[in-house]
């Protein structure tokens, strides 16, 4: 069971000022949460020690499943080199899960009891139902998924059913399709992220990137069609929205709350932390970006995406165009697990981007700003290019302005 919060704690302290400030705490699976959830990041971004320190303090911390063997030594060095090797996906995956369970646990460990702990696992990952098996027997508190529509969620977690299950969507309509089918199956999203793809980062919920634009995602629109679909199916204030893109003050959480919304969701404002588990380099390629160095792309994912314009990135748009022309299927998956259920690159498929994934990520993770791939949302920092705590992000998004407790921008 939580621990309820003593009253001379840091998390105590948080929710005092978070009520100073006018911001209302909400609830997820008997859990009364601060109204800030830290964004699952893969590769490797936001593991067990940034999930942990986010819940810790009374937020919903998330650790990012895929591709979590790179953080831990023994299974890197048993996997790393596998390529020919006729069960090379099997072990791969077997050593990912295992980290999976690690990462949960230490978590879990950090937080003791506090706020709570989900995965993030993605829609368009081969492993997605493996994931999603893992993360609930390992004792997630949630589970996220997005990069797609997880219709069959609630059948893999029926043996669970106080697992908090969290859809991210876009869009009213894609809410409605999944309410609707999920209410088929017994089960309602116990929370939403309403993610916006023209202000988020990583992989974005729209068809193309002339999408991104388009007005039908805004808050101020998709929040009240939200609620508006909630009433008509007599199932409102039952599930929880989280907005997600842009968020960097407490006034945007104010603002958010104000329209219907329970909580906010932050991704790089978290990634640049000092508990984030990314290298150093990392957290300064995000904190340092600029609005000029953002860039919009197709992933390899088939899915428009958002990230830092690096030398590698830079190189790869130039020759992107030669790459889809010579598109073809290969033989096996550079990184011999196919991370991706349909992959650009392995399936030859020229709409789609023309990379390995999995490798520009964890070069990013390792802090290589020459080769790596560097996701990033399109909003401003809370602190900066500081590179801060979680407790101090956590203060400056819901401390009031005149609090003396606040740390100085």
């Amino acid at each position: 069971m939580p621990q309820a919060p003593d009253q001379d704690t840091p998390i105590a302290e948080l929710h005092r000022l978070a009520s100073a400030s006018g911001l209302r705490t909400w609830r997820l699976g008997g859990r009364e949460l601060l109204p800030v959830v830290q964004g699952g990041m893969g590769v490797g971004v936001s593991a067990g020690g940034l999930a942990g320190a986010v819940a810790s303090l009374g937020g919903l911390g998330t650790v990012s499943a895929v591709d979590l063997r790179r953080l831990h030594p023994d299974l890197w060095a048993s996997t790393a080199d596998l390529e020919k090797e006729p069960d090379a996906r099997e072990r791969i995956d077997a050593a990912n899960l295992t980290a999976l369970d690690r990462e949960i646990r230490r978590a879990k460990a950090i937080a003791q009891g506090r706020g709570a702990v989900a995965v993030n696992v993605m829609k368009a990952l081969s492993a997605y139902e493996q994931y999603v098996r893992q993360a609930l027997e390992s004792g997630a508190d949630a589970v996220v998924v997005g990069a797609g529509l997880p219709l069959d969620l609630p059948d893999i977690a029926r043996d669970h059913p106080n697992t908090a299950l969290i859809p991210i969507l876009s869009d009213a309509r894609g809410v409605q399709l999944v309410v609707r089918k999920w209410e088929k199956k017994g089960r309602l999203p116990d929370a939403i992220v309403i993610e916006h793809p023209r202000l988020a980062g990583g992989h974005l919920g729209a068809a193309k990137v002339a999408d991104l634009q388009d007005p039908r995602f805004d808050f101020e629109n998709v929040i009240p069609q939200v609620q508006a679909f909630f009433q008509t199916a007599g199932i409102e204030r039952e599930i929880p929205l989280i907005a997600a893109g842009g968020i960097s003050c407490r006034e945007d959480i104010l603002r958010l709350q104000a329209l219907g919304a329970s909580a906010v969701q932050l991704g790089t404002a978290f990634a640049v932390t000092l508990e984030s588990d990314a290298d150093a380099a990392f957290k300064r390629v995000l904190a340092e970006a600029t609005p000029e160095d953002m860039v919009e792309f197709i992933s390899v994912a088939g899915l428009p995406a958002r990230a830092v314009r690096t030398p590698w990135l830079d190189k790869y748009l130039r020759i992107e165009p030669k790459l889809k022309a010579v598109a073809h299927v290969k033989k096996r998956c550079n990184m011999a697990f196919d991370c991706l259920a349909h992959c650009g690159l392995r399936d030859g498929q020229a709409e789609m981007g023309q990379f390995c994934i999995d490798q520009q990520l964890g070069h990013a993770l390792d802090g290589d700003v020459g080769k790596g791939l560097y996701f990033r949302g399109a909003g401003r920092l809370p602190f900066g290019n500081q590179i801060r705590s979680v407790h101090d992000l956590m203060m400056r998004l819901l401390a009031p302005p005149a609090s003396p407790s606040a740390p100085p921008p």
